[in-house]
This record gives structure tokens, C-alpha cells and sequence, in this order.
């Protein structure tokens, strides 16, 4: 091969928790919250779709903060489940590629979203007689397109680390799906550099984010102290409910982007945490902290039997 080893793997074998058949058995309770997380964030959606009650900008971007998480549990949760199956678990290199760029694509888009929504929570609490103007239609588009775009590039640019690096023979990546700190040391190459890269690019965006978002709620929460009035129950139940999903969300990249040098139980907890549990998490969170949102799913519901009747 032109006297080179460089770019001979094809594929990629899949060792996830194969180590321990024990931990492994709780992999099959992992279809069903897939199932469950399917079921919930398709129900936020349609639920805020079809009631005009919640036509408004918080829960237009909460659908698709749904719609996103919808995406991001299917990317790398279903071939999780039927490797269950599977003896050998491997993923060929174009698949790989492919699970690198949908997952920070979506993670991304599903970041800039979280920033928007503390936004509209914070114009809506502060600036509550401007909240209209701010959070008008064409602003939730922009934000959404914009989203959209940060998260392709931010994907485009962590490709640009790993898609043409060597890789000519280790081939075993320690989890159950693709990313890049455990591909690039498979690389043939010094990646000392590009580990940082890596960090600095993934990790400290995250942290940076995290931190403002944190710092953001915290100083919503301390206005909605000094101005508290008969609704500000409902706005702490809300609030508390967005800081619930950011801790979630930004919990499990921090640690494998800030420290990405580990390959325990615990790191491949986080990333099922994250690849699964996280997206079922988000619409039970919201349902249950939510008085509008349960009353609105029960509108639905009645208007599905009612409908089911009439047939």
C-alpha cells in the first residue's frame, strides 16, 4: 500500500462494557428509557403544537429543545441497544465520522438553545413590559437558525481534528460509541496537541457556558426575589427546571472534555447519562414542574379520546 501504514483501519471495534456482564445486564433497561425518552419529547411537541395556550416563545424553543433531544438520543442509543446483540461490536470508519459530526452538531445547537431560553426567561422576569417586542416571532426564528449554525460549525471544526488523522492499526475504542478523545488516541501520531485542542475548543467553550448560565439564573433568581409578586412561585418552579436541565446537559461534557484522559465505569456512565437518560430526563422535568404544560397535555388528551369516540 504504496509502503505506508497510514488510513489502513476501516473499522472500529466497540469494547463499551463488555468487561462487565453485570453492569451490562442495566443495558436493556436503557431501551426503555429510549423508548420513554421518544415518547415524552414527541409528546412536548405535539402537545405545544396543537395548543394555542402555549404559542408562546419559552415553549416554542422547549419544543425544540425536544425536537433536538429527539435527534440526539437516536444517534448513537439504537445501534447501543442492538450491539446488546452482538458478539462483536464495531462501527466502520464513515460511521464513525458520522456519529462524531451529528452528536456535537445536535450538542451544540442544543447549547446555544439552553442560552437562548435563559435569555427569554430573563427578559421575561427583568424586562417583563419589553418581553413581546424582544422575544417576537422573528426573534425565536434567528435564534433558532443561529443555533443551527453554531452547531455545524462548532461540528465542522472538531472534524477538521480527526478526519484526516493516521489511524493504522489499534482499532478498539473503551465505550459504545464514537468521539473524538477516545479516537484520537488510536491515532498513529503524537496528539498531545491536538488533545488540547480538543479541550480548549469542547471543554472550556463548555465550562464558559456553563458557568454564564449558571451566573445568569443566579441573577434572575435574586431579581425575582426583590420584585416577588403572587406568580413568582410559577416563575422559581420554571426557573428551577431550566437550571435542573443545564446541570444535567453541561455535567457529562465537562468531564469527559475536561478530563479526558480517564476510561472508568464512571466515564461510561456519564456518557449512557448523557446519550440517554439526559434526553428522557428534560420532558419529565419539565411536565412535572410545569402546572401549564400538564394542564396543556390534558387538553390533548381529552381532545385524542373525544376525537376516538366520534369514530
Amino acid at each position: 500500500m504504496n509502503g505506508t501504514n497510514y488510513s489502513v483501519v476501516s473499522e472500529f471495534v466497540f469494547l463499551g462494557l463488555s468487561n462487565s456482564w453485570e453492569i451490562q445486564l442495566l443495558f436493556f433497561f436503557f431501551l426503555v428509557f429510549y423508548i420513554f425518552s421518544i415518547m415524552g419529547n414527541l409528546l412536548i411537541v405535539v402537545t405545544v403544537t396543537s395548543d394555542p395556550y402555549l404559542h408562546s416563545p419559552m415553549y416554542f424553543l422547549l419544543a425544540n429543545l425536544s425536537i433536538i433531544d429527539l435527534i440526539f438520543c437516536s444517534i448513537a442509543a439504537p445501534k447501543m441497544i442492538c450491539d446488546l446483540f452482538r458478539k462483536r461490536k464495531v462501527i466502520s470508519f464513515g460511521g464513525c465520522i458520522a456519529q462524531i459530526f451529528f452528536s456535537h452538531a445536535v450538542g451544540g445547537t442544543e447549547m446555544v438553545l439552553l442560552i437562548a431560553m435563559a435569555f427569554d426567561r430573563y427578559v421575561a422576569i427583568c424586562r417583563p413590559l419589553h418581553y413581546l417586542t424582544v422575544m417576537s416571532p422573528r426573534m425565536c426564528i434567528l435564534i433558532l437558525v443561529v443555533a443551527w449554525a453554531i452547531g455545524l460549525i462548532h461540528s465542522l471544526a472538531q472534524l477538521a481534528f480527526v478526519v484526516n488523522l493516521p489511524f493504522c492499526g489499534p482499532n478498539v475504542i473503551d465505550s459504545f460509541y464514537c468521539d473524538i478523545p477516545q479516537l484520537i488516541k488510536l491515532a498513529c501520531t503524537d496528539t498531545y496537541k491536538l488533545e488540547f485542542m480538543v479541550t480548549a475548543n469542547s471543554g472550556f467553550i463548555s465550562v464558559g457556558a456553563f458557568f454564564l448560565l449558571i451566573l445568569s439564573y443566579i441573577f434572575i433568581m435574586a431579581t425575582l426575589q426583590k420584585h416577588s409578586s403572587g406568580g413568582s412561585s410559577k416563575a422559581v418552579s420554571t426557573l428551577s427546571a431550566h437550571i435542573t436541565v443545564v446541570v444535567l446537559f453541561f455535567g457529562p461534557l465537562i468531564f469527559f472534555y475536561m478530563w479526558p484522559s480517564s476510561s472508568t465505569h464512571l466515564d461510561k456512565f456519564l456518557a449512557v447519562f448523557d446519550a440517554v437518560l439526559t434526553p428522557f430526563l428534560n420532558p419529565v422535568i419539565y411536565t412535572f414542574r410545569n402546572r401549564e404544560m400538564k394542564m396543556a397535555m390534558r387538553r390533548v388528551f381529552s381532545k385524542l379520546t373525544g376525537f376516538r369516540k366520534n369514530l
